[in-house]
């Protein structure tokens, strides 16, 4: 079974969970709309590649922390879409949650997949409940308080948040996450993965910005030039475009050398370089230079 399906796999389980018995049938489909058809998928791929790399130990554990990771990242571009945060009409190409369905359902939405996700993660754990509490702390301290996605959507709300902090909370949070447990479901020690996702983290930030600053709404799939609309801090604003393509490429290389020993270090390097290579199109970046 190949990674993808894996992933969409352990989603549809969650999903369908979800949407059995006597679920309210609105807030069923809007989180089936959250979830489906997803975007690249990107965090849940490294989750796997991360724990294939260490041995590929509890492939049902490493399917469970790749769904519950994917879907914590579903529930904050619903929270984020909201009118009260970006008001994105869009997102992956189609009308965001709360366009769909309405606010009401779409911050339910994001509640919901929250829980699921923590769901996914402690039923996954059923066959070896060891592994359950250092995947929850992960998880928890890449979506929650003090530092996590939570709160970087937060420091959107202060009046001058540190650059270097936000970015931290709001992107490179969930990486490090993503890459711990990979390594933890494998039974792997995770702190030798987190620089990994540390730089994986600032390198999407930047190409974030970057697309923001430079494509158009069809190419991004969601709405573009919010940073400037919203006076949000920018690397491509602060750099430059050129200057921030080239920062993010340096950071890409960074992630790859940092990658700790291990069977599968190849293959991981070659998925972080090849998902790297979708970040900011080159030719992109120059042309509006």
């Amino acid at each position: 079974m190949t990674t993808g399906v894996r992933i969409e796999s352990a989603l549809e389980a969650a999903v369908l969970r979800a949407e059995s018995g006597a679920a309210p049938p609105k807030l069923a489909a809007a989180v089936r709309h959250a979830v489906f058809p997803g975007g690249a998928r990107v965090r849940p791929q490294q989750s796997l590649a991360v724990a294939e790399a260490g041995g590929g130990e509890n492939p049902v554990v490493a399917d469970g922390a790749a769904a519950a990771i994917e879907l914590l990242h579903c529930a904050s571009l619903v929270h984020d879409d909201l009118p009260c945060f970006d008001d994105a009409a869009t997102r992956r190409g189609r009308p965001s949650v709360h366009v769909m369905f309405g606010e009401p359902l779409a911050v339910l939405t994001g509640d919901a997949l929250i829980v699921m996700a923590f769901d996914a993660l402690a039923r996954a754990c059923a066959g070896a409940p060891e592994l359950l509490i250092p995947l929850l702390t992960t998880l928890t301290r890449g979506v929650g308080l003090p530092s996590g996605i939570v709160a970087g959507q937060a420091w959107e709300s202060e009046p001058s948040p540190p650059v270097e902090v936000y970015h931290r909370a709001k992107t490179g949070a969930l990486f490090v996450a993503t890459v711990m447990c990979g390594a933890a479901a494998a039974g792997a020690d995770p702190l030798p993965w987190r620089l990994l996702g540390e730089k994986l983290g600032a390198a999407y930030q930047v190409a974030d910005d970057l697309l923001d600053a430079v494509c158009g709404e069809t190419q991004a799939g969601k709405p573009t030039g919010r940073d400037v609309a919203l006076k949000r801090p920018s690397q491509a604003i602060n750099l430059g475009l050129k200057e921030a393509h080239a920062h993010m490429q340096a950071l890409v290389s960074e992630a790859v050398a940092s990658i700790p020993p291990c069977g599968g270090a190849k293959g991981l390097k070659d998925l972080v370089r090849t998902q790297a290579t979708r970040l900011a199109p080159k030719q992109l970046v120059r042309d509006a230079a």
